[in-house]
């Protein structure tokens, strides 16, 4: 088989070579708990898209850093006592899609949340406030503030957990039976909201990205989503003498060292000839979570859809 990346051997060995800094969980325990205080101002719009099964509605609520955010809610208008959720996340630079491709879930009993990442394609609110560079991607946002409170990814960490918290709360849905799932920049925050709320049930990323920065760095794979670490330290750091700093602050917002908190059982698909968010980056997550795991695993693929894996997620969320 061709290689662009360590052998499958290797890869389920493989701890991943970015920096874990030193305060990290004590860092995520602080502001989970202050976003747990936060007063979510929840509002619910009834949108302009309705069908005959189903009731949806454009969600806000106040999320971090008062930034308002905004998914779109779906739910069956016949619901028979508590029934499960699922909540999906989106690709880098993407928004919430369409509302139609969420209704399979929704003929399914399930009520359904879809979040725009903040400062991205969709309606979601980036309160930005960040010293330094921003130019061209969102994982370098707040890297040059005094602390890693500003970094872009916490917040949406955050959002994403958030919105799981309100949707277990809402009427008619068992807070126990709640999943997750997404590709890319939404499995990795599959991943990260999984860890967030440990209450999530099932967890199915495809390919997830912003894992294991280092690493994607080292193997000259800071390209296309990754393109921006290259790019700040051309411009802000030529001769890398911050460089370890750089990768240890990125450290909060990886999310191999999030994997640990998960609890749900997760199903992962990765394509292992992926260079946009290469396998050994993504093993370094996988290989860290302590809960039931499976990896559905495709030699020939890429970043790209996975045959199949779509039609093995639905199944996996029909048995929560």
């Amino acid at each position: 088989m061709p290689l662009i990346d360590k052998p499958l051997a290797e890869l389920y060995t493989y701890e991943g070579r970015n920096p874990r800094p030193n305060d990290f969980d004590a860092f995520w325990d602080r502001e989970l708990a202050a976003m747990r205080a936060l007063d979510p101002q929840i509002e619910l719009v009834p949108a302009s898209f309705q069908v005959a099964h189903a009731e949806c509605f454009d969600l806000f609520f106040t999320g971090d850093r008062s930034a308002r955010v905004y998914a779109k809610l779906l739910r069956p208008k016949k619901r028979a006592g508590k029934h499960p959720a699922v909540v999906m996340f989106h690709g880098y630079s993407g928004d919430s899609g369409d509302w139609n491709d969420k209704l399979a879930y929704v003929s399914q009993g399930f009520t359904v949340a879809a979040l725009d990442c903040r400062g991205q394609a969709g309606r979601s609110e980036d309160k930005g406030g960040v010293k330094g560079n921003t130019l061209n991607g969102h994982i370098i946002r707040g890297l040059a503030d005094a602390g890693p409170e500003t970094l872009l990814f916490k917040s949406i960490f955050l959002d994403t957990a958030q919105l799981v918290r309100i949707v277990m709360a809402m009427d008619g849905v068992d807070e126990n039976r709640v999943g997750v799932l997404g590709g890319s920049q939404g499995g990795g925050l599959t991943l990260a909201c999984a860890a967030l709320e440990p209450r999530v049930r099932r967890v199915a990323p495809a390919f997830p990205f912003l894992c294991d920065y280092r690493r994607v760095w080292e193997m000259d794979l800071a390209v296309n989503a990754y393109a921006e670490l290259k790019d700040y330290f051309r411009r802000t750091d030529p001769n890398h003498l911050r460089e370890d700093a750089t990768f240890e602050r990125l450290g909060y917002i990886d999310v191999q060292f999030l994997a640990p908190r998960i609890r749900g059982e997760v199903l992962m698909g990765v394509g292992l000839m992926d260079t946009i968010c290469p396998p050994s980056s993504q093993f370094a997550a996988y290989n860290k979570i302590p809960a039931a795991k499976n990896l559905v695993i495709y030699p020939d693929f890429g970043h790209e859809g996975l045959p199949g894996f779509n039609d093995r997620v639905f199944e996996f969320m029909m048995k929560l």
